[in-house]
């Protein structure tokens, strides 16, 4: 009679051919970030340094702001438009992944991305990157390897990217464990999260090599936390959420709004015209990414009053608002930490007794559970933020009453008729 095979040897079968896809699809996925980075950079330095230098216009005079700004609206209108596949669909419903689309649309919604991301539009590179990651990952793995089934690469590509993206595979296992819940599959959570771990490791690890990018803001490090801190941190997370929920109700008018325009080449400059007079209004921090200009906000703590900050969070959210609803490519996590970031030294300003990384953190904390509702990923963003060990138990407890106010209520993406999703 013949033996029954050792328990680990299934296991072992169906993990070990799952290294070099992994390994690819996630270098793969970080060289498609680094590429799509460095192309905006380049154009970003022309845009704003060498053509106003050689006009002689100040580079972030309003003027040349709103020019900017207007001038985006047209190009990105232009790839939309006439370029094949109209870069994607409406960014307004897409979220940190999704289905794949067909890779001919890849060219055009990476040249849109990199236009808004050169031209100082408020969206981030996420979503537009890990769009066309799962593209290309899903077309060429279905021809490769035809029986494997699509989900796995589309996996593989959102963890790769999200890897690349944060420096760190720990995003990219949050966000897939938060997407397998509930969901039967074969073998434990650690053997469905084994292929995605390693692309995003192996993501990760390529940026760092090439790009060494870091989230750390500078902030002062929390000693041991006092009772003042935890009360600091759920307050101010809490508040930070319903501020974050106000842009989620907000968008699906302003998303309207744009809507009645129809042709890109209307939506998308009135757009940039819109976004350049906020820009001219609340300045140089307001626009962009966020990334950057968070840093460089925290590293102003004491500089900014509490009516500056504010003007500076709100006039942020109006241009996210604008540029997610106008049909800008780009993701909405890099603003949404910024205006977490401001609405913390908000209260960080109004009160100063309150630690800086603990306004800071709570604040990106509330902003990100209101407009994701993803809750892990908000969690290991605000701690990333903080750079402090002593604020990851702060940040749990402030979690909670911020969940509270938020679940169930519309986050900051719609459906594809328009309508918030919950």
């Amino acid at each position: 009679m013949a033996t029954e095979p050792p328990a680990l040897e299934a296991p072992l079968r169906v993990l070990l051919p799952q290294i070099l896809p992994a390994l690819v699809v996630g270098v793969a996925s970080a060289l498609l970030f680094l590429g799509i980075s460095e192309l905006a950079d380049e154009l970003k330095e022309v845009l704003w340094d060498t053509l106003p230098d050689a006009l002689g216009i100040g580079s972030y005079s309003s003027l040349w702001v709103i020019v900017m700004l207007t001038a985006s609206g047209l190009a990105v209108g232009l790839v939309v438009w006439k370029v094949y596949g109209h870069a994607g669909p409406d960014p307004a419903a897409e979220g940190l992944g999704g289905p794949p689309s067909p890779p001919g649309v890849v060219p055009g919604l990476l040249l849109a991305s990199a236009l808004a991301l050169a031209g100082g539009v408020s969206l981030g590179p996420e979503n537009p990157t890990i769009a066309s990651a799962i593209a290309l990952s899903y077309w060429l793995g279905r021809r490769v390897a035809p029986a494997v089934p699509g989900a796995f690469w589309v996996s593989l590509a959102i963890s790769g990217t999200l890897g690349a993206l944060f420096g760190t595979p720990v995003a990219a296992a949050l966000v897939i464990s938060e997407a397998l819940v509930g969901k039967p599959g074969p073998g434990s959570l650690w053997d469905r999260l084994f292929a995605p771990l390693l692309a995003a490791g192996a993501g990760a690890t390529t940026t760092q090599l090439i790009a060494h990018p870091s989230f750390a803001m500078g902030l002062p490090p929390l000693g041991d936390p006092g009772f003042e801190d935890v009360l600091a941190a759920l307050v101010v997370a809490t508040l930070a959420a319903v501020f974050g929920l106000l842009a989620c109700y907000a968008f699906p008018y302003v998303h309207r709004a744009f809507r009645r325009l129809k042709h890109p080449m209307l939506m998308l400059p009135v757009g940039g015209l819109v976004l350049g007079l906020l820009g001219a209004f609340g300045g140089q921090l307001t626009l962009f990414k966020g990334l950057d200009q968070t840093k460089e906000l925290v590293s102003s703590i004491g500089v900014y009053d509490s009516g500056e900050l504010t003007k500076l969070a709100v006039v942020k959210v109006l241009a996210l608002l604008v540029a997610a609803s106008a049909g800008f490519r780009g993701g909405r996590v890099f603003p949404s930490v910024f205006v977490g970031a401001a609405f913390g030294l908000i209260a960080q300003a109004l009160i100063p007794e309150i630690h800086p990384a603990v306004a800071v953190s709570s604040g990106v904390l509330g902003v990100l559970l209101a407009t994701t509702r993803q809750g892990w990923v908000s969690l290991f963003v605000a701690d990333v933020v903080a750079s402090s060990p002593s604020m990851l138990a702060v940040l749990c407890l402030a979690s909670l009453p911020a969940w509270l106010v938020v679940t169930g209520r519309p986050i900051l993406q719609l459906d594809e008729h328009g309508h918030s999703l919950r």
